[in-house]
């Protein structure tokens, strides 16, 4: 035996015992990193909302696209995933993406965005619009006429060139809040000289941000007798009026300036039509308990450039109801084009809103 062997062995083995930590290290340092990279993607709301986008476009999702993970965008991706033979885990990981096809490429910043691109990132893109309560539509992915103009909006108010391209500089000012509108969503605080009448007279239930199932409540609960008469809350034109799929039930949407729409929701019959000019306390329809509602009440919204905000800082003491008679029946329509009387299956979005007076208009 050479006299050097036994010390070589040593030393053999103690490189092995090296190797063996520095693989383990390495192994840990790449099970850590895996781990981190999924956890902050999937608590990326803006992500998450481009997910929900995305089942809701292949009707896997029935809440609302607002960001927040639970267990209506869990279901979507484990029905995805069973639809489409993938690991059953409830995670939109790689492969998930993968098989989403253009719904689910481009990640967010990847590229600037523009009128007539679709994917991942518009839908993130359209989410943030909506939260900086610029709006943008409903978040679909696809990059169209009313995102194009939401961009504008964000980008004027954040003092950038309004080009219409949604590039880094964009992206940042909207996740930073963009303009003063970041905190919308959640304050109820919106920006304008608008305030409007009670619907009803009574008193009101679950209020703004209730929680719901995986999501949170977007409006008021006026909790009023079935059949109780419903005004307008002040100067506009109706620019829904029929029956809803996504659980509005018997919906009335109204226009008013700045971009401001109130939801009438639960009605048991409307009485007012698309294009008609309404005035606070115009007659628009009764109380009920249609579509997803647990008893007769009246949900009441107020969105901005289809953004929820807290109505009740806006609401006047008055009640609309009370103030002025039914309205006469004359059927001023509007003139782009036909009303579509049932919303989409799953919709929270009121496809026809730009009839009467677009984004912005006043």
């Amino acid at each position: 035996m050479h006299p050097c062997a036994g010390g070589l062995g040593r030393r053999a083995a103690s490189d092995r015992e090296g190797m063996r930590s520095i693989r383990w290290i390495g192994a840990l340092a790449l099970i850590v990193v895996a781990i981190a990279a999924p956890a902050r993607a999937e608590a990326s709301p803006a992500s998450v909302a481009a997910l929900q986008a995305a089942l809701d476009g292949l009707h896997l999702y029935d809440g609302y696209v607002d960001g927040v993970r639970g267990p209506l965008t869990r279901r979507g991706i484990v029905a995805f995933q069973r639809r489409r033979g993938l690991s059953v885990d409830g995670i939109a990981g790689p492969q998930t993406r993968r098989a989403l096809g253009w719904r689910g490429r481009h990640g967010l910043g990847s590229r600037v965005m523009r009128q007539g691109n679709r994917g991942w990132d518009v839908a993130a893109l359209q989410f943030l619009l909506q939260r900086s309560g610029h709006g943008a539509g409903r978040a679909d992915g696809v990059f169209g006429p009313l995102t194009h103009a939401a961009v504008l909006r964000a980008q004027s108010a954040a003092g950038l060139a309004a080009d219409g391209l949604a590039g880094p500089a964009t992206i940042r000012s909207l996740r930073g809040g963009g303009g003063g509108g970041g905190s919308q969503l959640t304050s109820g605080t919106p920006s304008g000289p608008v305030s409007f009448l009670r619907p009803v007279s009574g008193p009101i239930g679950d209020g703004f941000g209730a929680p719901r199932d995986g999501y949170s409540h977007q409006g008021l609960d006026f909790t009023v007798p079935y059949g109780t008469q419903v005004g307008a809350a002040g100067v506009g034109t109706t620019i829904f009026a029929g029956y809803n799929n996504g659980g509005f039930g018997n919906l009335v949407v109204i226009q008013h300036r700045l971009g401001y729409t109130t939801w009438y929701a639960h009605l048991s019959s409307i009485t007012t039509w698309v294009g008609e000019q309404v005035e606070g306390g115009t007659r628009i329809g009764y109380v009920g308990s249609t579509g997803r509602s647990t008893g007769p009440h009246l949900h009441f919204e107020v969105r901005r450039y289809d953004t929820p905000v807290d109505p009740l800082p806006m609401l006047l003491s008055a009640v609309s109801a009370r103030l002025a008679p039914p309205a006469p029946a004359l059927r001023d329509r509007c003139q782009e084009a036909p009303l579509e009387r049932r919303a989409p299956h799953g919709s929270d979005w009121i496809t026809v809103e730009r009839l009467c007076v677009g984004p912005g208009g006043e």
